[in-house]
């Protein structure tokens, strides 16, 4: 079965290895993000997977820019079965260092974003028996980080989001999880000091597509994902 897929918020790490692990399960897939160049660059490497890649450069927070980067999606695909809602931001500053501004874009970006990709994809898949949407969430989605506020904030808000969703929408054949990554993701290209201690972007990719073919007699809400040396 052919899926149309949307990740939003694809950048060099996980949110790669999300698109490259969709597209070689046969999926058509549209990588969004602000910044033009890398989603071209990654489309053009999928070339000859069994799914096809589109780059849709899209700011997440522009409702008129999430519509039409939808409708880019569907004119060249068709309808969204899958929406994985990955883009985050958030700087790395306490109470007192944080601006407003700050603040603002971080819920901008997580909290608002997934909500008007959510809204464009759900639509989708009422008409079409249902899909799958999937938000990735963090440490800072159950326990708020010291010197993260404005991340910590846009986190809880997506994982009350995800909550949420699941229980209106479930019932309409709509699976909606929230994946907590409890720990480092290996970096792309570049070598760390004890890779064991990282989570492999790849192996993240993998549970992803799990939820997505799980059936609906046994769906996950929440996932949390750590590497075995990661104290909890």
């Amino acid at each position: 079965m052919t899926r149309t897929v949307v990740v939003a918020g694809v950048g060099p790490g996980l949110g790669a290895s999300i698109v490259r692990k969709f597209a070689a399960e046969g999926c058509d897939v549209g990588l969004f993000a602000r910044s033009a160049k890398f989603v071209e660059d990654l489309a053009d490497e999928l070339d000859e997977a069994p799914g096809d890649a589109l780059a849709v450069p899209t700011d997440v927070t522009d409702p008129e820019a999430v519509a039409a980067g939808f409708e880019t999606v569907r004119e060249a695909f068709g309808p969204v079965d899958v929406l994985v809602n990955h883009a985050s931001g958030g700087a790395w500053k306490g109470l007192r260092d944080l601006s407003t501004e700050e603040f603002d874009e971080a819920l901008a970006v997580g909290a608002r974003g997934g909500f008007l990709c959510s809204q464009e994809a759900v639509e989708d898949m009422l008409d079409n028996d249902g899909g799958t949407v999937i938000f990735t969430g963090a440490t800072s989605s159950v326990r708020g980080n010291d010197g993260a506020l404005a991340f910590s904030a846009g986190k809880f808000a997506v994982r009350g989001m995800a909550e949420s969703m699941a229980r209106d929408l479930g019932p309409e054949g709509i699976h909606v999880a929230h994946v907590v990554i409890d720990g480092g993701i290996r970096p792309p290209g570049r070598e760390v000091g004890s890779p064991e201690e990282y989570l492999d972007p790849d192996a993240i990719a993998e549970s992803y597509w799990h939820l997505v073919e799980q059936d609906r007699s046994a769906w996950t809400l929440e996932l949390d994902l750590r590497p075995h040396t990661e104290g909890f």
